[in-house]
Parts: structure tokens; sequence; C-alpha cells
């Protein structure tokens, strides 16, 4: 297949988040390898927050798609009523789905966040390779908006006055310079805060690109050795510095 037929089959989330995918390095795997390699690949359990960000894109992006989440009538996940409904599941509760709707009514509201996310020639949840640093690269972007020359990426935070830190450590700064060289457009982050409903636009510097760049650089460094020259024994795998 060329690249446009891969990136074709990347639209479906059983091919992106599934074995043809997994062929892929992409910024999710950033954090196992840099910090621990042999939790590389290894499906993260699912929690309420990953659950919550999930809604919240889709309720702004693909609103039709909203089905596919189940709401229970509950006030917490503790209740009888909530555990005979989720089963193993995780669920929305209702009070999170209003937070959620209120949410996506203040991003909507200001005129700027509305027009870059759906005015102009505007794709959603595009899927994308490159390749850097020798290896192939997958990721998706909430937002292209070819009108604006632009990539927007939807982000929740519990303090938007500390958003900027918040996005080395959750390195937005590795996916800021993948999906930069992917799409070939600048990133800006639209910001909510989960508690004030504050909103945010974040660009990237040329700082916080090069700090991406470097964590791809030394993540596909890891990579190598552990999964291309590596064995693939981790009973040697050890931590040495000097304290």
């Amino acid at each position: 297949m060329n690249k446009q037929e891969l990136i074709e089959k990347l639209k479906d989330d059983e091919n992106y988040y599934g074995k043809f995918g997994n062929q892929y390095l992409s910024n999710s795997d950033i954090k196992a390898l840099l910090t621990n390699p042999l939790d590389f690949k290894k499906p993260s359990a699912p929690n309420p927050a990953f659950v919550v960000g999930g809604y919240f894109h889709t309720c702004i992006l693909e609103p039709n798609k909203l089905d596919k989440y189940k709401v229970v009538k509950s006030s917490t996940r503790n209740t009888k009523v909530y555990k005979e409904a989720a089963g193993e599941d995780i669920c929305l509760l209702e009070s999170e789905v209003d937070q959620i709707e209120l949410m996506r009514e203040k991003v909507m509201q200001n005129d700027l966040f509305k027009n870059l996310i759906t005015e102009g020639s505007v794709e959603y949840e595009k899927p994308g390779l490159v390749e850097l640093e020798g290896m192939q690269w997958k990721g998706k972007c909430d937002v292209i908006n070819y009108s604006q020359n632009m990539i927007i990426d939807l982000k929740t935070t519990n303090n938007i006055h500390t958003f900027a830190s918040s996005a080395h450590k959750f390195n937005y700064d590795s996916q800021a310079y993948i999906y930069s060289k992917m799409f070939g457009f600048e990133l800006v982050f639209i910001v909510i805060d989960k508690k004030t409903h504050q909103l945010g636009l974040f660009d990237c510097s040329e700082k916080f690109l090069q700090s991406g760049q470097n964590k791809v650089a030394l993540a596909v460094q890891a990579y190598t050795e552990f999964f291309v020259n590596g064995d693939g024994d981790f009973s040697q795998y050890y931590i040495s510095k000097t304290l």
C-alpha cells in the first residue's frame, strides 16, 4: 500500500488503535519510552479522566458518535446503581455529561474558537504518517483548518494558569512537533479550565517545538536500543544515575 492508502486505513479506529496501527510509533508511546520501556505498547487501563476527555472531544467534533458512550444516573461510581449498570466498563456520570456540555457551550460561544473549529475548509480526526529520526510515526489531529493553515488540538486542564508546565509534563511539546511535521501546519491548543471554564489559546514557540523534537529523538534512541538492536531481555534493564 502507498502512504495515502495506509492513512485511509488508519481512519478506522480499530485499525488505528489495533494491531495495524501498532506498527507505528506515536506520541502516546513517548512517556513509556522515556520513563519505562517495559510499559511500551502495553494497553493502559481505562480511567474516568480518559472517558471524560473522549466525550469532550466527541461532543465538539463528532456529536453524531455520542451514542457510543454509556451514561449512568448516579452521583458517584461507588453506588450500587452505577456498579450494576457499568459492570466492568467505565461509564459517564450524568453530572459529568452536564459539565462537558457546558464546557462545549463555552468553547463554541467564543467567536474565534468557533471559527477556528468550524469555519472554512476543516477536517476532523484526521490521521497522518510521517518519518522522524528514521522511524514511522502515526498521529490523529483533532482539527485541521486548511483555510487558516492551522492544526487545532482541544485540551481540558485542571488549572489553565499552569497549562504551560502541564504541556511539558504530558508531552504536548512532542505532540506539537510530530503533528507540525506530519501535517505541515502550525499547531495551536484550545484549552478550557474544567473548574473555572476559563478559555485559553496557546501557540507553540520554537523552544517548545525543540523540546518536543528532543523527546522524539530520545524516544527513538530508546526504541532502537530495546526493540531493534536489543534482545528483548528486560531482566537486564536498570536505571543508572549519580545522586
